[in-house]
């Protein structure tokens, strides 16, 4: 049977049950020992889960590879057939290398380059499909937000969150929101969607962290609400942002369906960035939303810290599919975080010993910034 995603199946789909969507594509799949990305990630919250016991076969599907013809919804099809034949040949020209983006440090040449990716497109494709009726679907293979419609771009070769807000709105959903947490800013979404007022986009980031795109300035068409954020972000200040920010330009837009992107980069173990959040504010903030709109899609996205991006997304899913969070994991699951390994030139921190035992982050909270109350203050009128 070919992995291909072809037609969609949705008489199966449940909007009472939420759906986690994976795939063993991640596994084994490294972008080199020395890149940011060689650490294993979506496997072990599959692995996670599974000890858990938290992906019974009726809550699981495999993600399908996207076929060309879903890829070329957004991205340019002399881009992706660059990306089949670099995977085929492991090497690019020149040529290819310099309108491409491909074969660079950032996105690098490996042996699933194109499989990979277009296995993310493929889920956050299913899960549009699954949406179609409402319900909560949680995708931790998507989130590759910096990719363009004929360049990789900040090791995303094709960009899911786009495809995934263009599959919703194939499926009828008229106004939808992308909401995006993690550390560095979304630029390939927001070129996608800037000057389209019936896609809402939110991006908390932190300033002056590459790409150094989304100003608190940049407004699109009035539809883009950017929030750059200074080193240090805790959670009391993460709190006021999602209560006085997201869910109030969330409220006014009324979105038919909500796209999560949920980067583990913000998290303060994480080497990527200098923001100090706890794994409870990304659960706050993926609850919350899916009280907001009927349909919500949880992505993936950065997250370079192998322990801590493995427990947020494991807790992240617990939490939407109402499993109650042991304070102390059971044996099977702490078993599958002792026996990760940091590699690649990121791996500096020494494994702090709840890393091992919990998925719960300590709460890191703190004083709230002015500086933040007059950021969050900039977006104070209602958008039109």
């Amino acid at each position: 049977m070919s992995s291909e995603a072809g037609p969609v199946d949705i008489t199966d789909a449940s909007a009472a049950v939420p759906i986690f969507i994976g795939s063993d594509v991640y596994r084994g799949s490294s972008y080199g020992r020395w890149h940011p990305l060689a650490v294993p990630r979506v496997p072990q919250v599959m692995d996670l889960c599974r000890a858990l016991g938290w992906l019974p076969a009726a809550q699981y599907r495999t993600s399908p590879r996207a076929k060309p013809e879903g890829l070329t919804l957004w991205h340019t099809p002399d881009y992706v057939a660059a990306l089949q034949a670099a995977e085929t040949d492991q090497h690019v020209s020149v040529a290819v290398k310099d309108r491409h983006n491909i074969g660079t440090t950032a996105n690098p040449i490996f042996g699933e380059m194109f499989r990979r990716p277009a296995t993310g497109v493929g889920g956050v494709l299913l899960a549009a499909a699954l949406l179609r009726h409402g319900g909560v679907i949680h995708a931790p293979g998507g989130g590759t937000h910096h990719g363009f419609p004929d360049r990789a771009n900040g090791f995303c070769y094709f960009n899911d969150p786009v495809l995934a807000v263009l599959g919703l709105k194939a499926q009828g959903c008229d106004r939808v929101a992308y909401v995006d947490i993690d550390a560095h800013h979304c630029d390939g979404v927001e070129f996608a969607f800037q000057n389209d007022p019936s896609v809402l986009l939110i991006s908390t980031h932190e300033e002056n962290r590459w790409p150094r795109t989304g100003a608190l300035e940049d407004r699109g068409c009035g539809n883009v609400v950017n929030l750059p954020l200074p080193r240090g972000l805790n959670d009391d200040e993460m709190a006021l942002i999602r209560d006085e920010l997201i869910l109030r330009k969330l409220a006014e837009f009324r979105p038919d369906a909500i796209v999560l992107q949920c980067g583990a980069d913000a998290l303060d173990e994480d080497p990527m960035s200098r923001l100090a959040l706890s794994n409870n504010a990304h659960v706050s903030i993926a609850l919350a939303l899916r009280a907001a709109s009927p349909r919500l899609m949880v992505l993936g996205g950065g997250g370079y810290n192998p322990w801590s991006v493995g427990r947020l997304w494991t807790r992240v899913w617990g939490a939407l599919a109402g499993q109650a969070i042991p304070d102390v994991l059971p044996g099977p699951a702490s078993a599958v975080l002792q026996r990760l390994e940091w590699t690649g030139l990121r791996a500096r921190r020494p494994v702090a010993p709840h890393w091992l035992t919990t998925l719960k982050d300590p709460a890191r909270g703190g004083p709230i910034r002015n500086e933040i109350r007059q950021r969050i203050a900039a977006h104070g009128r209602a958008m039109v």
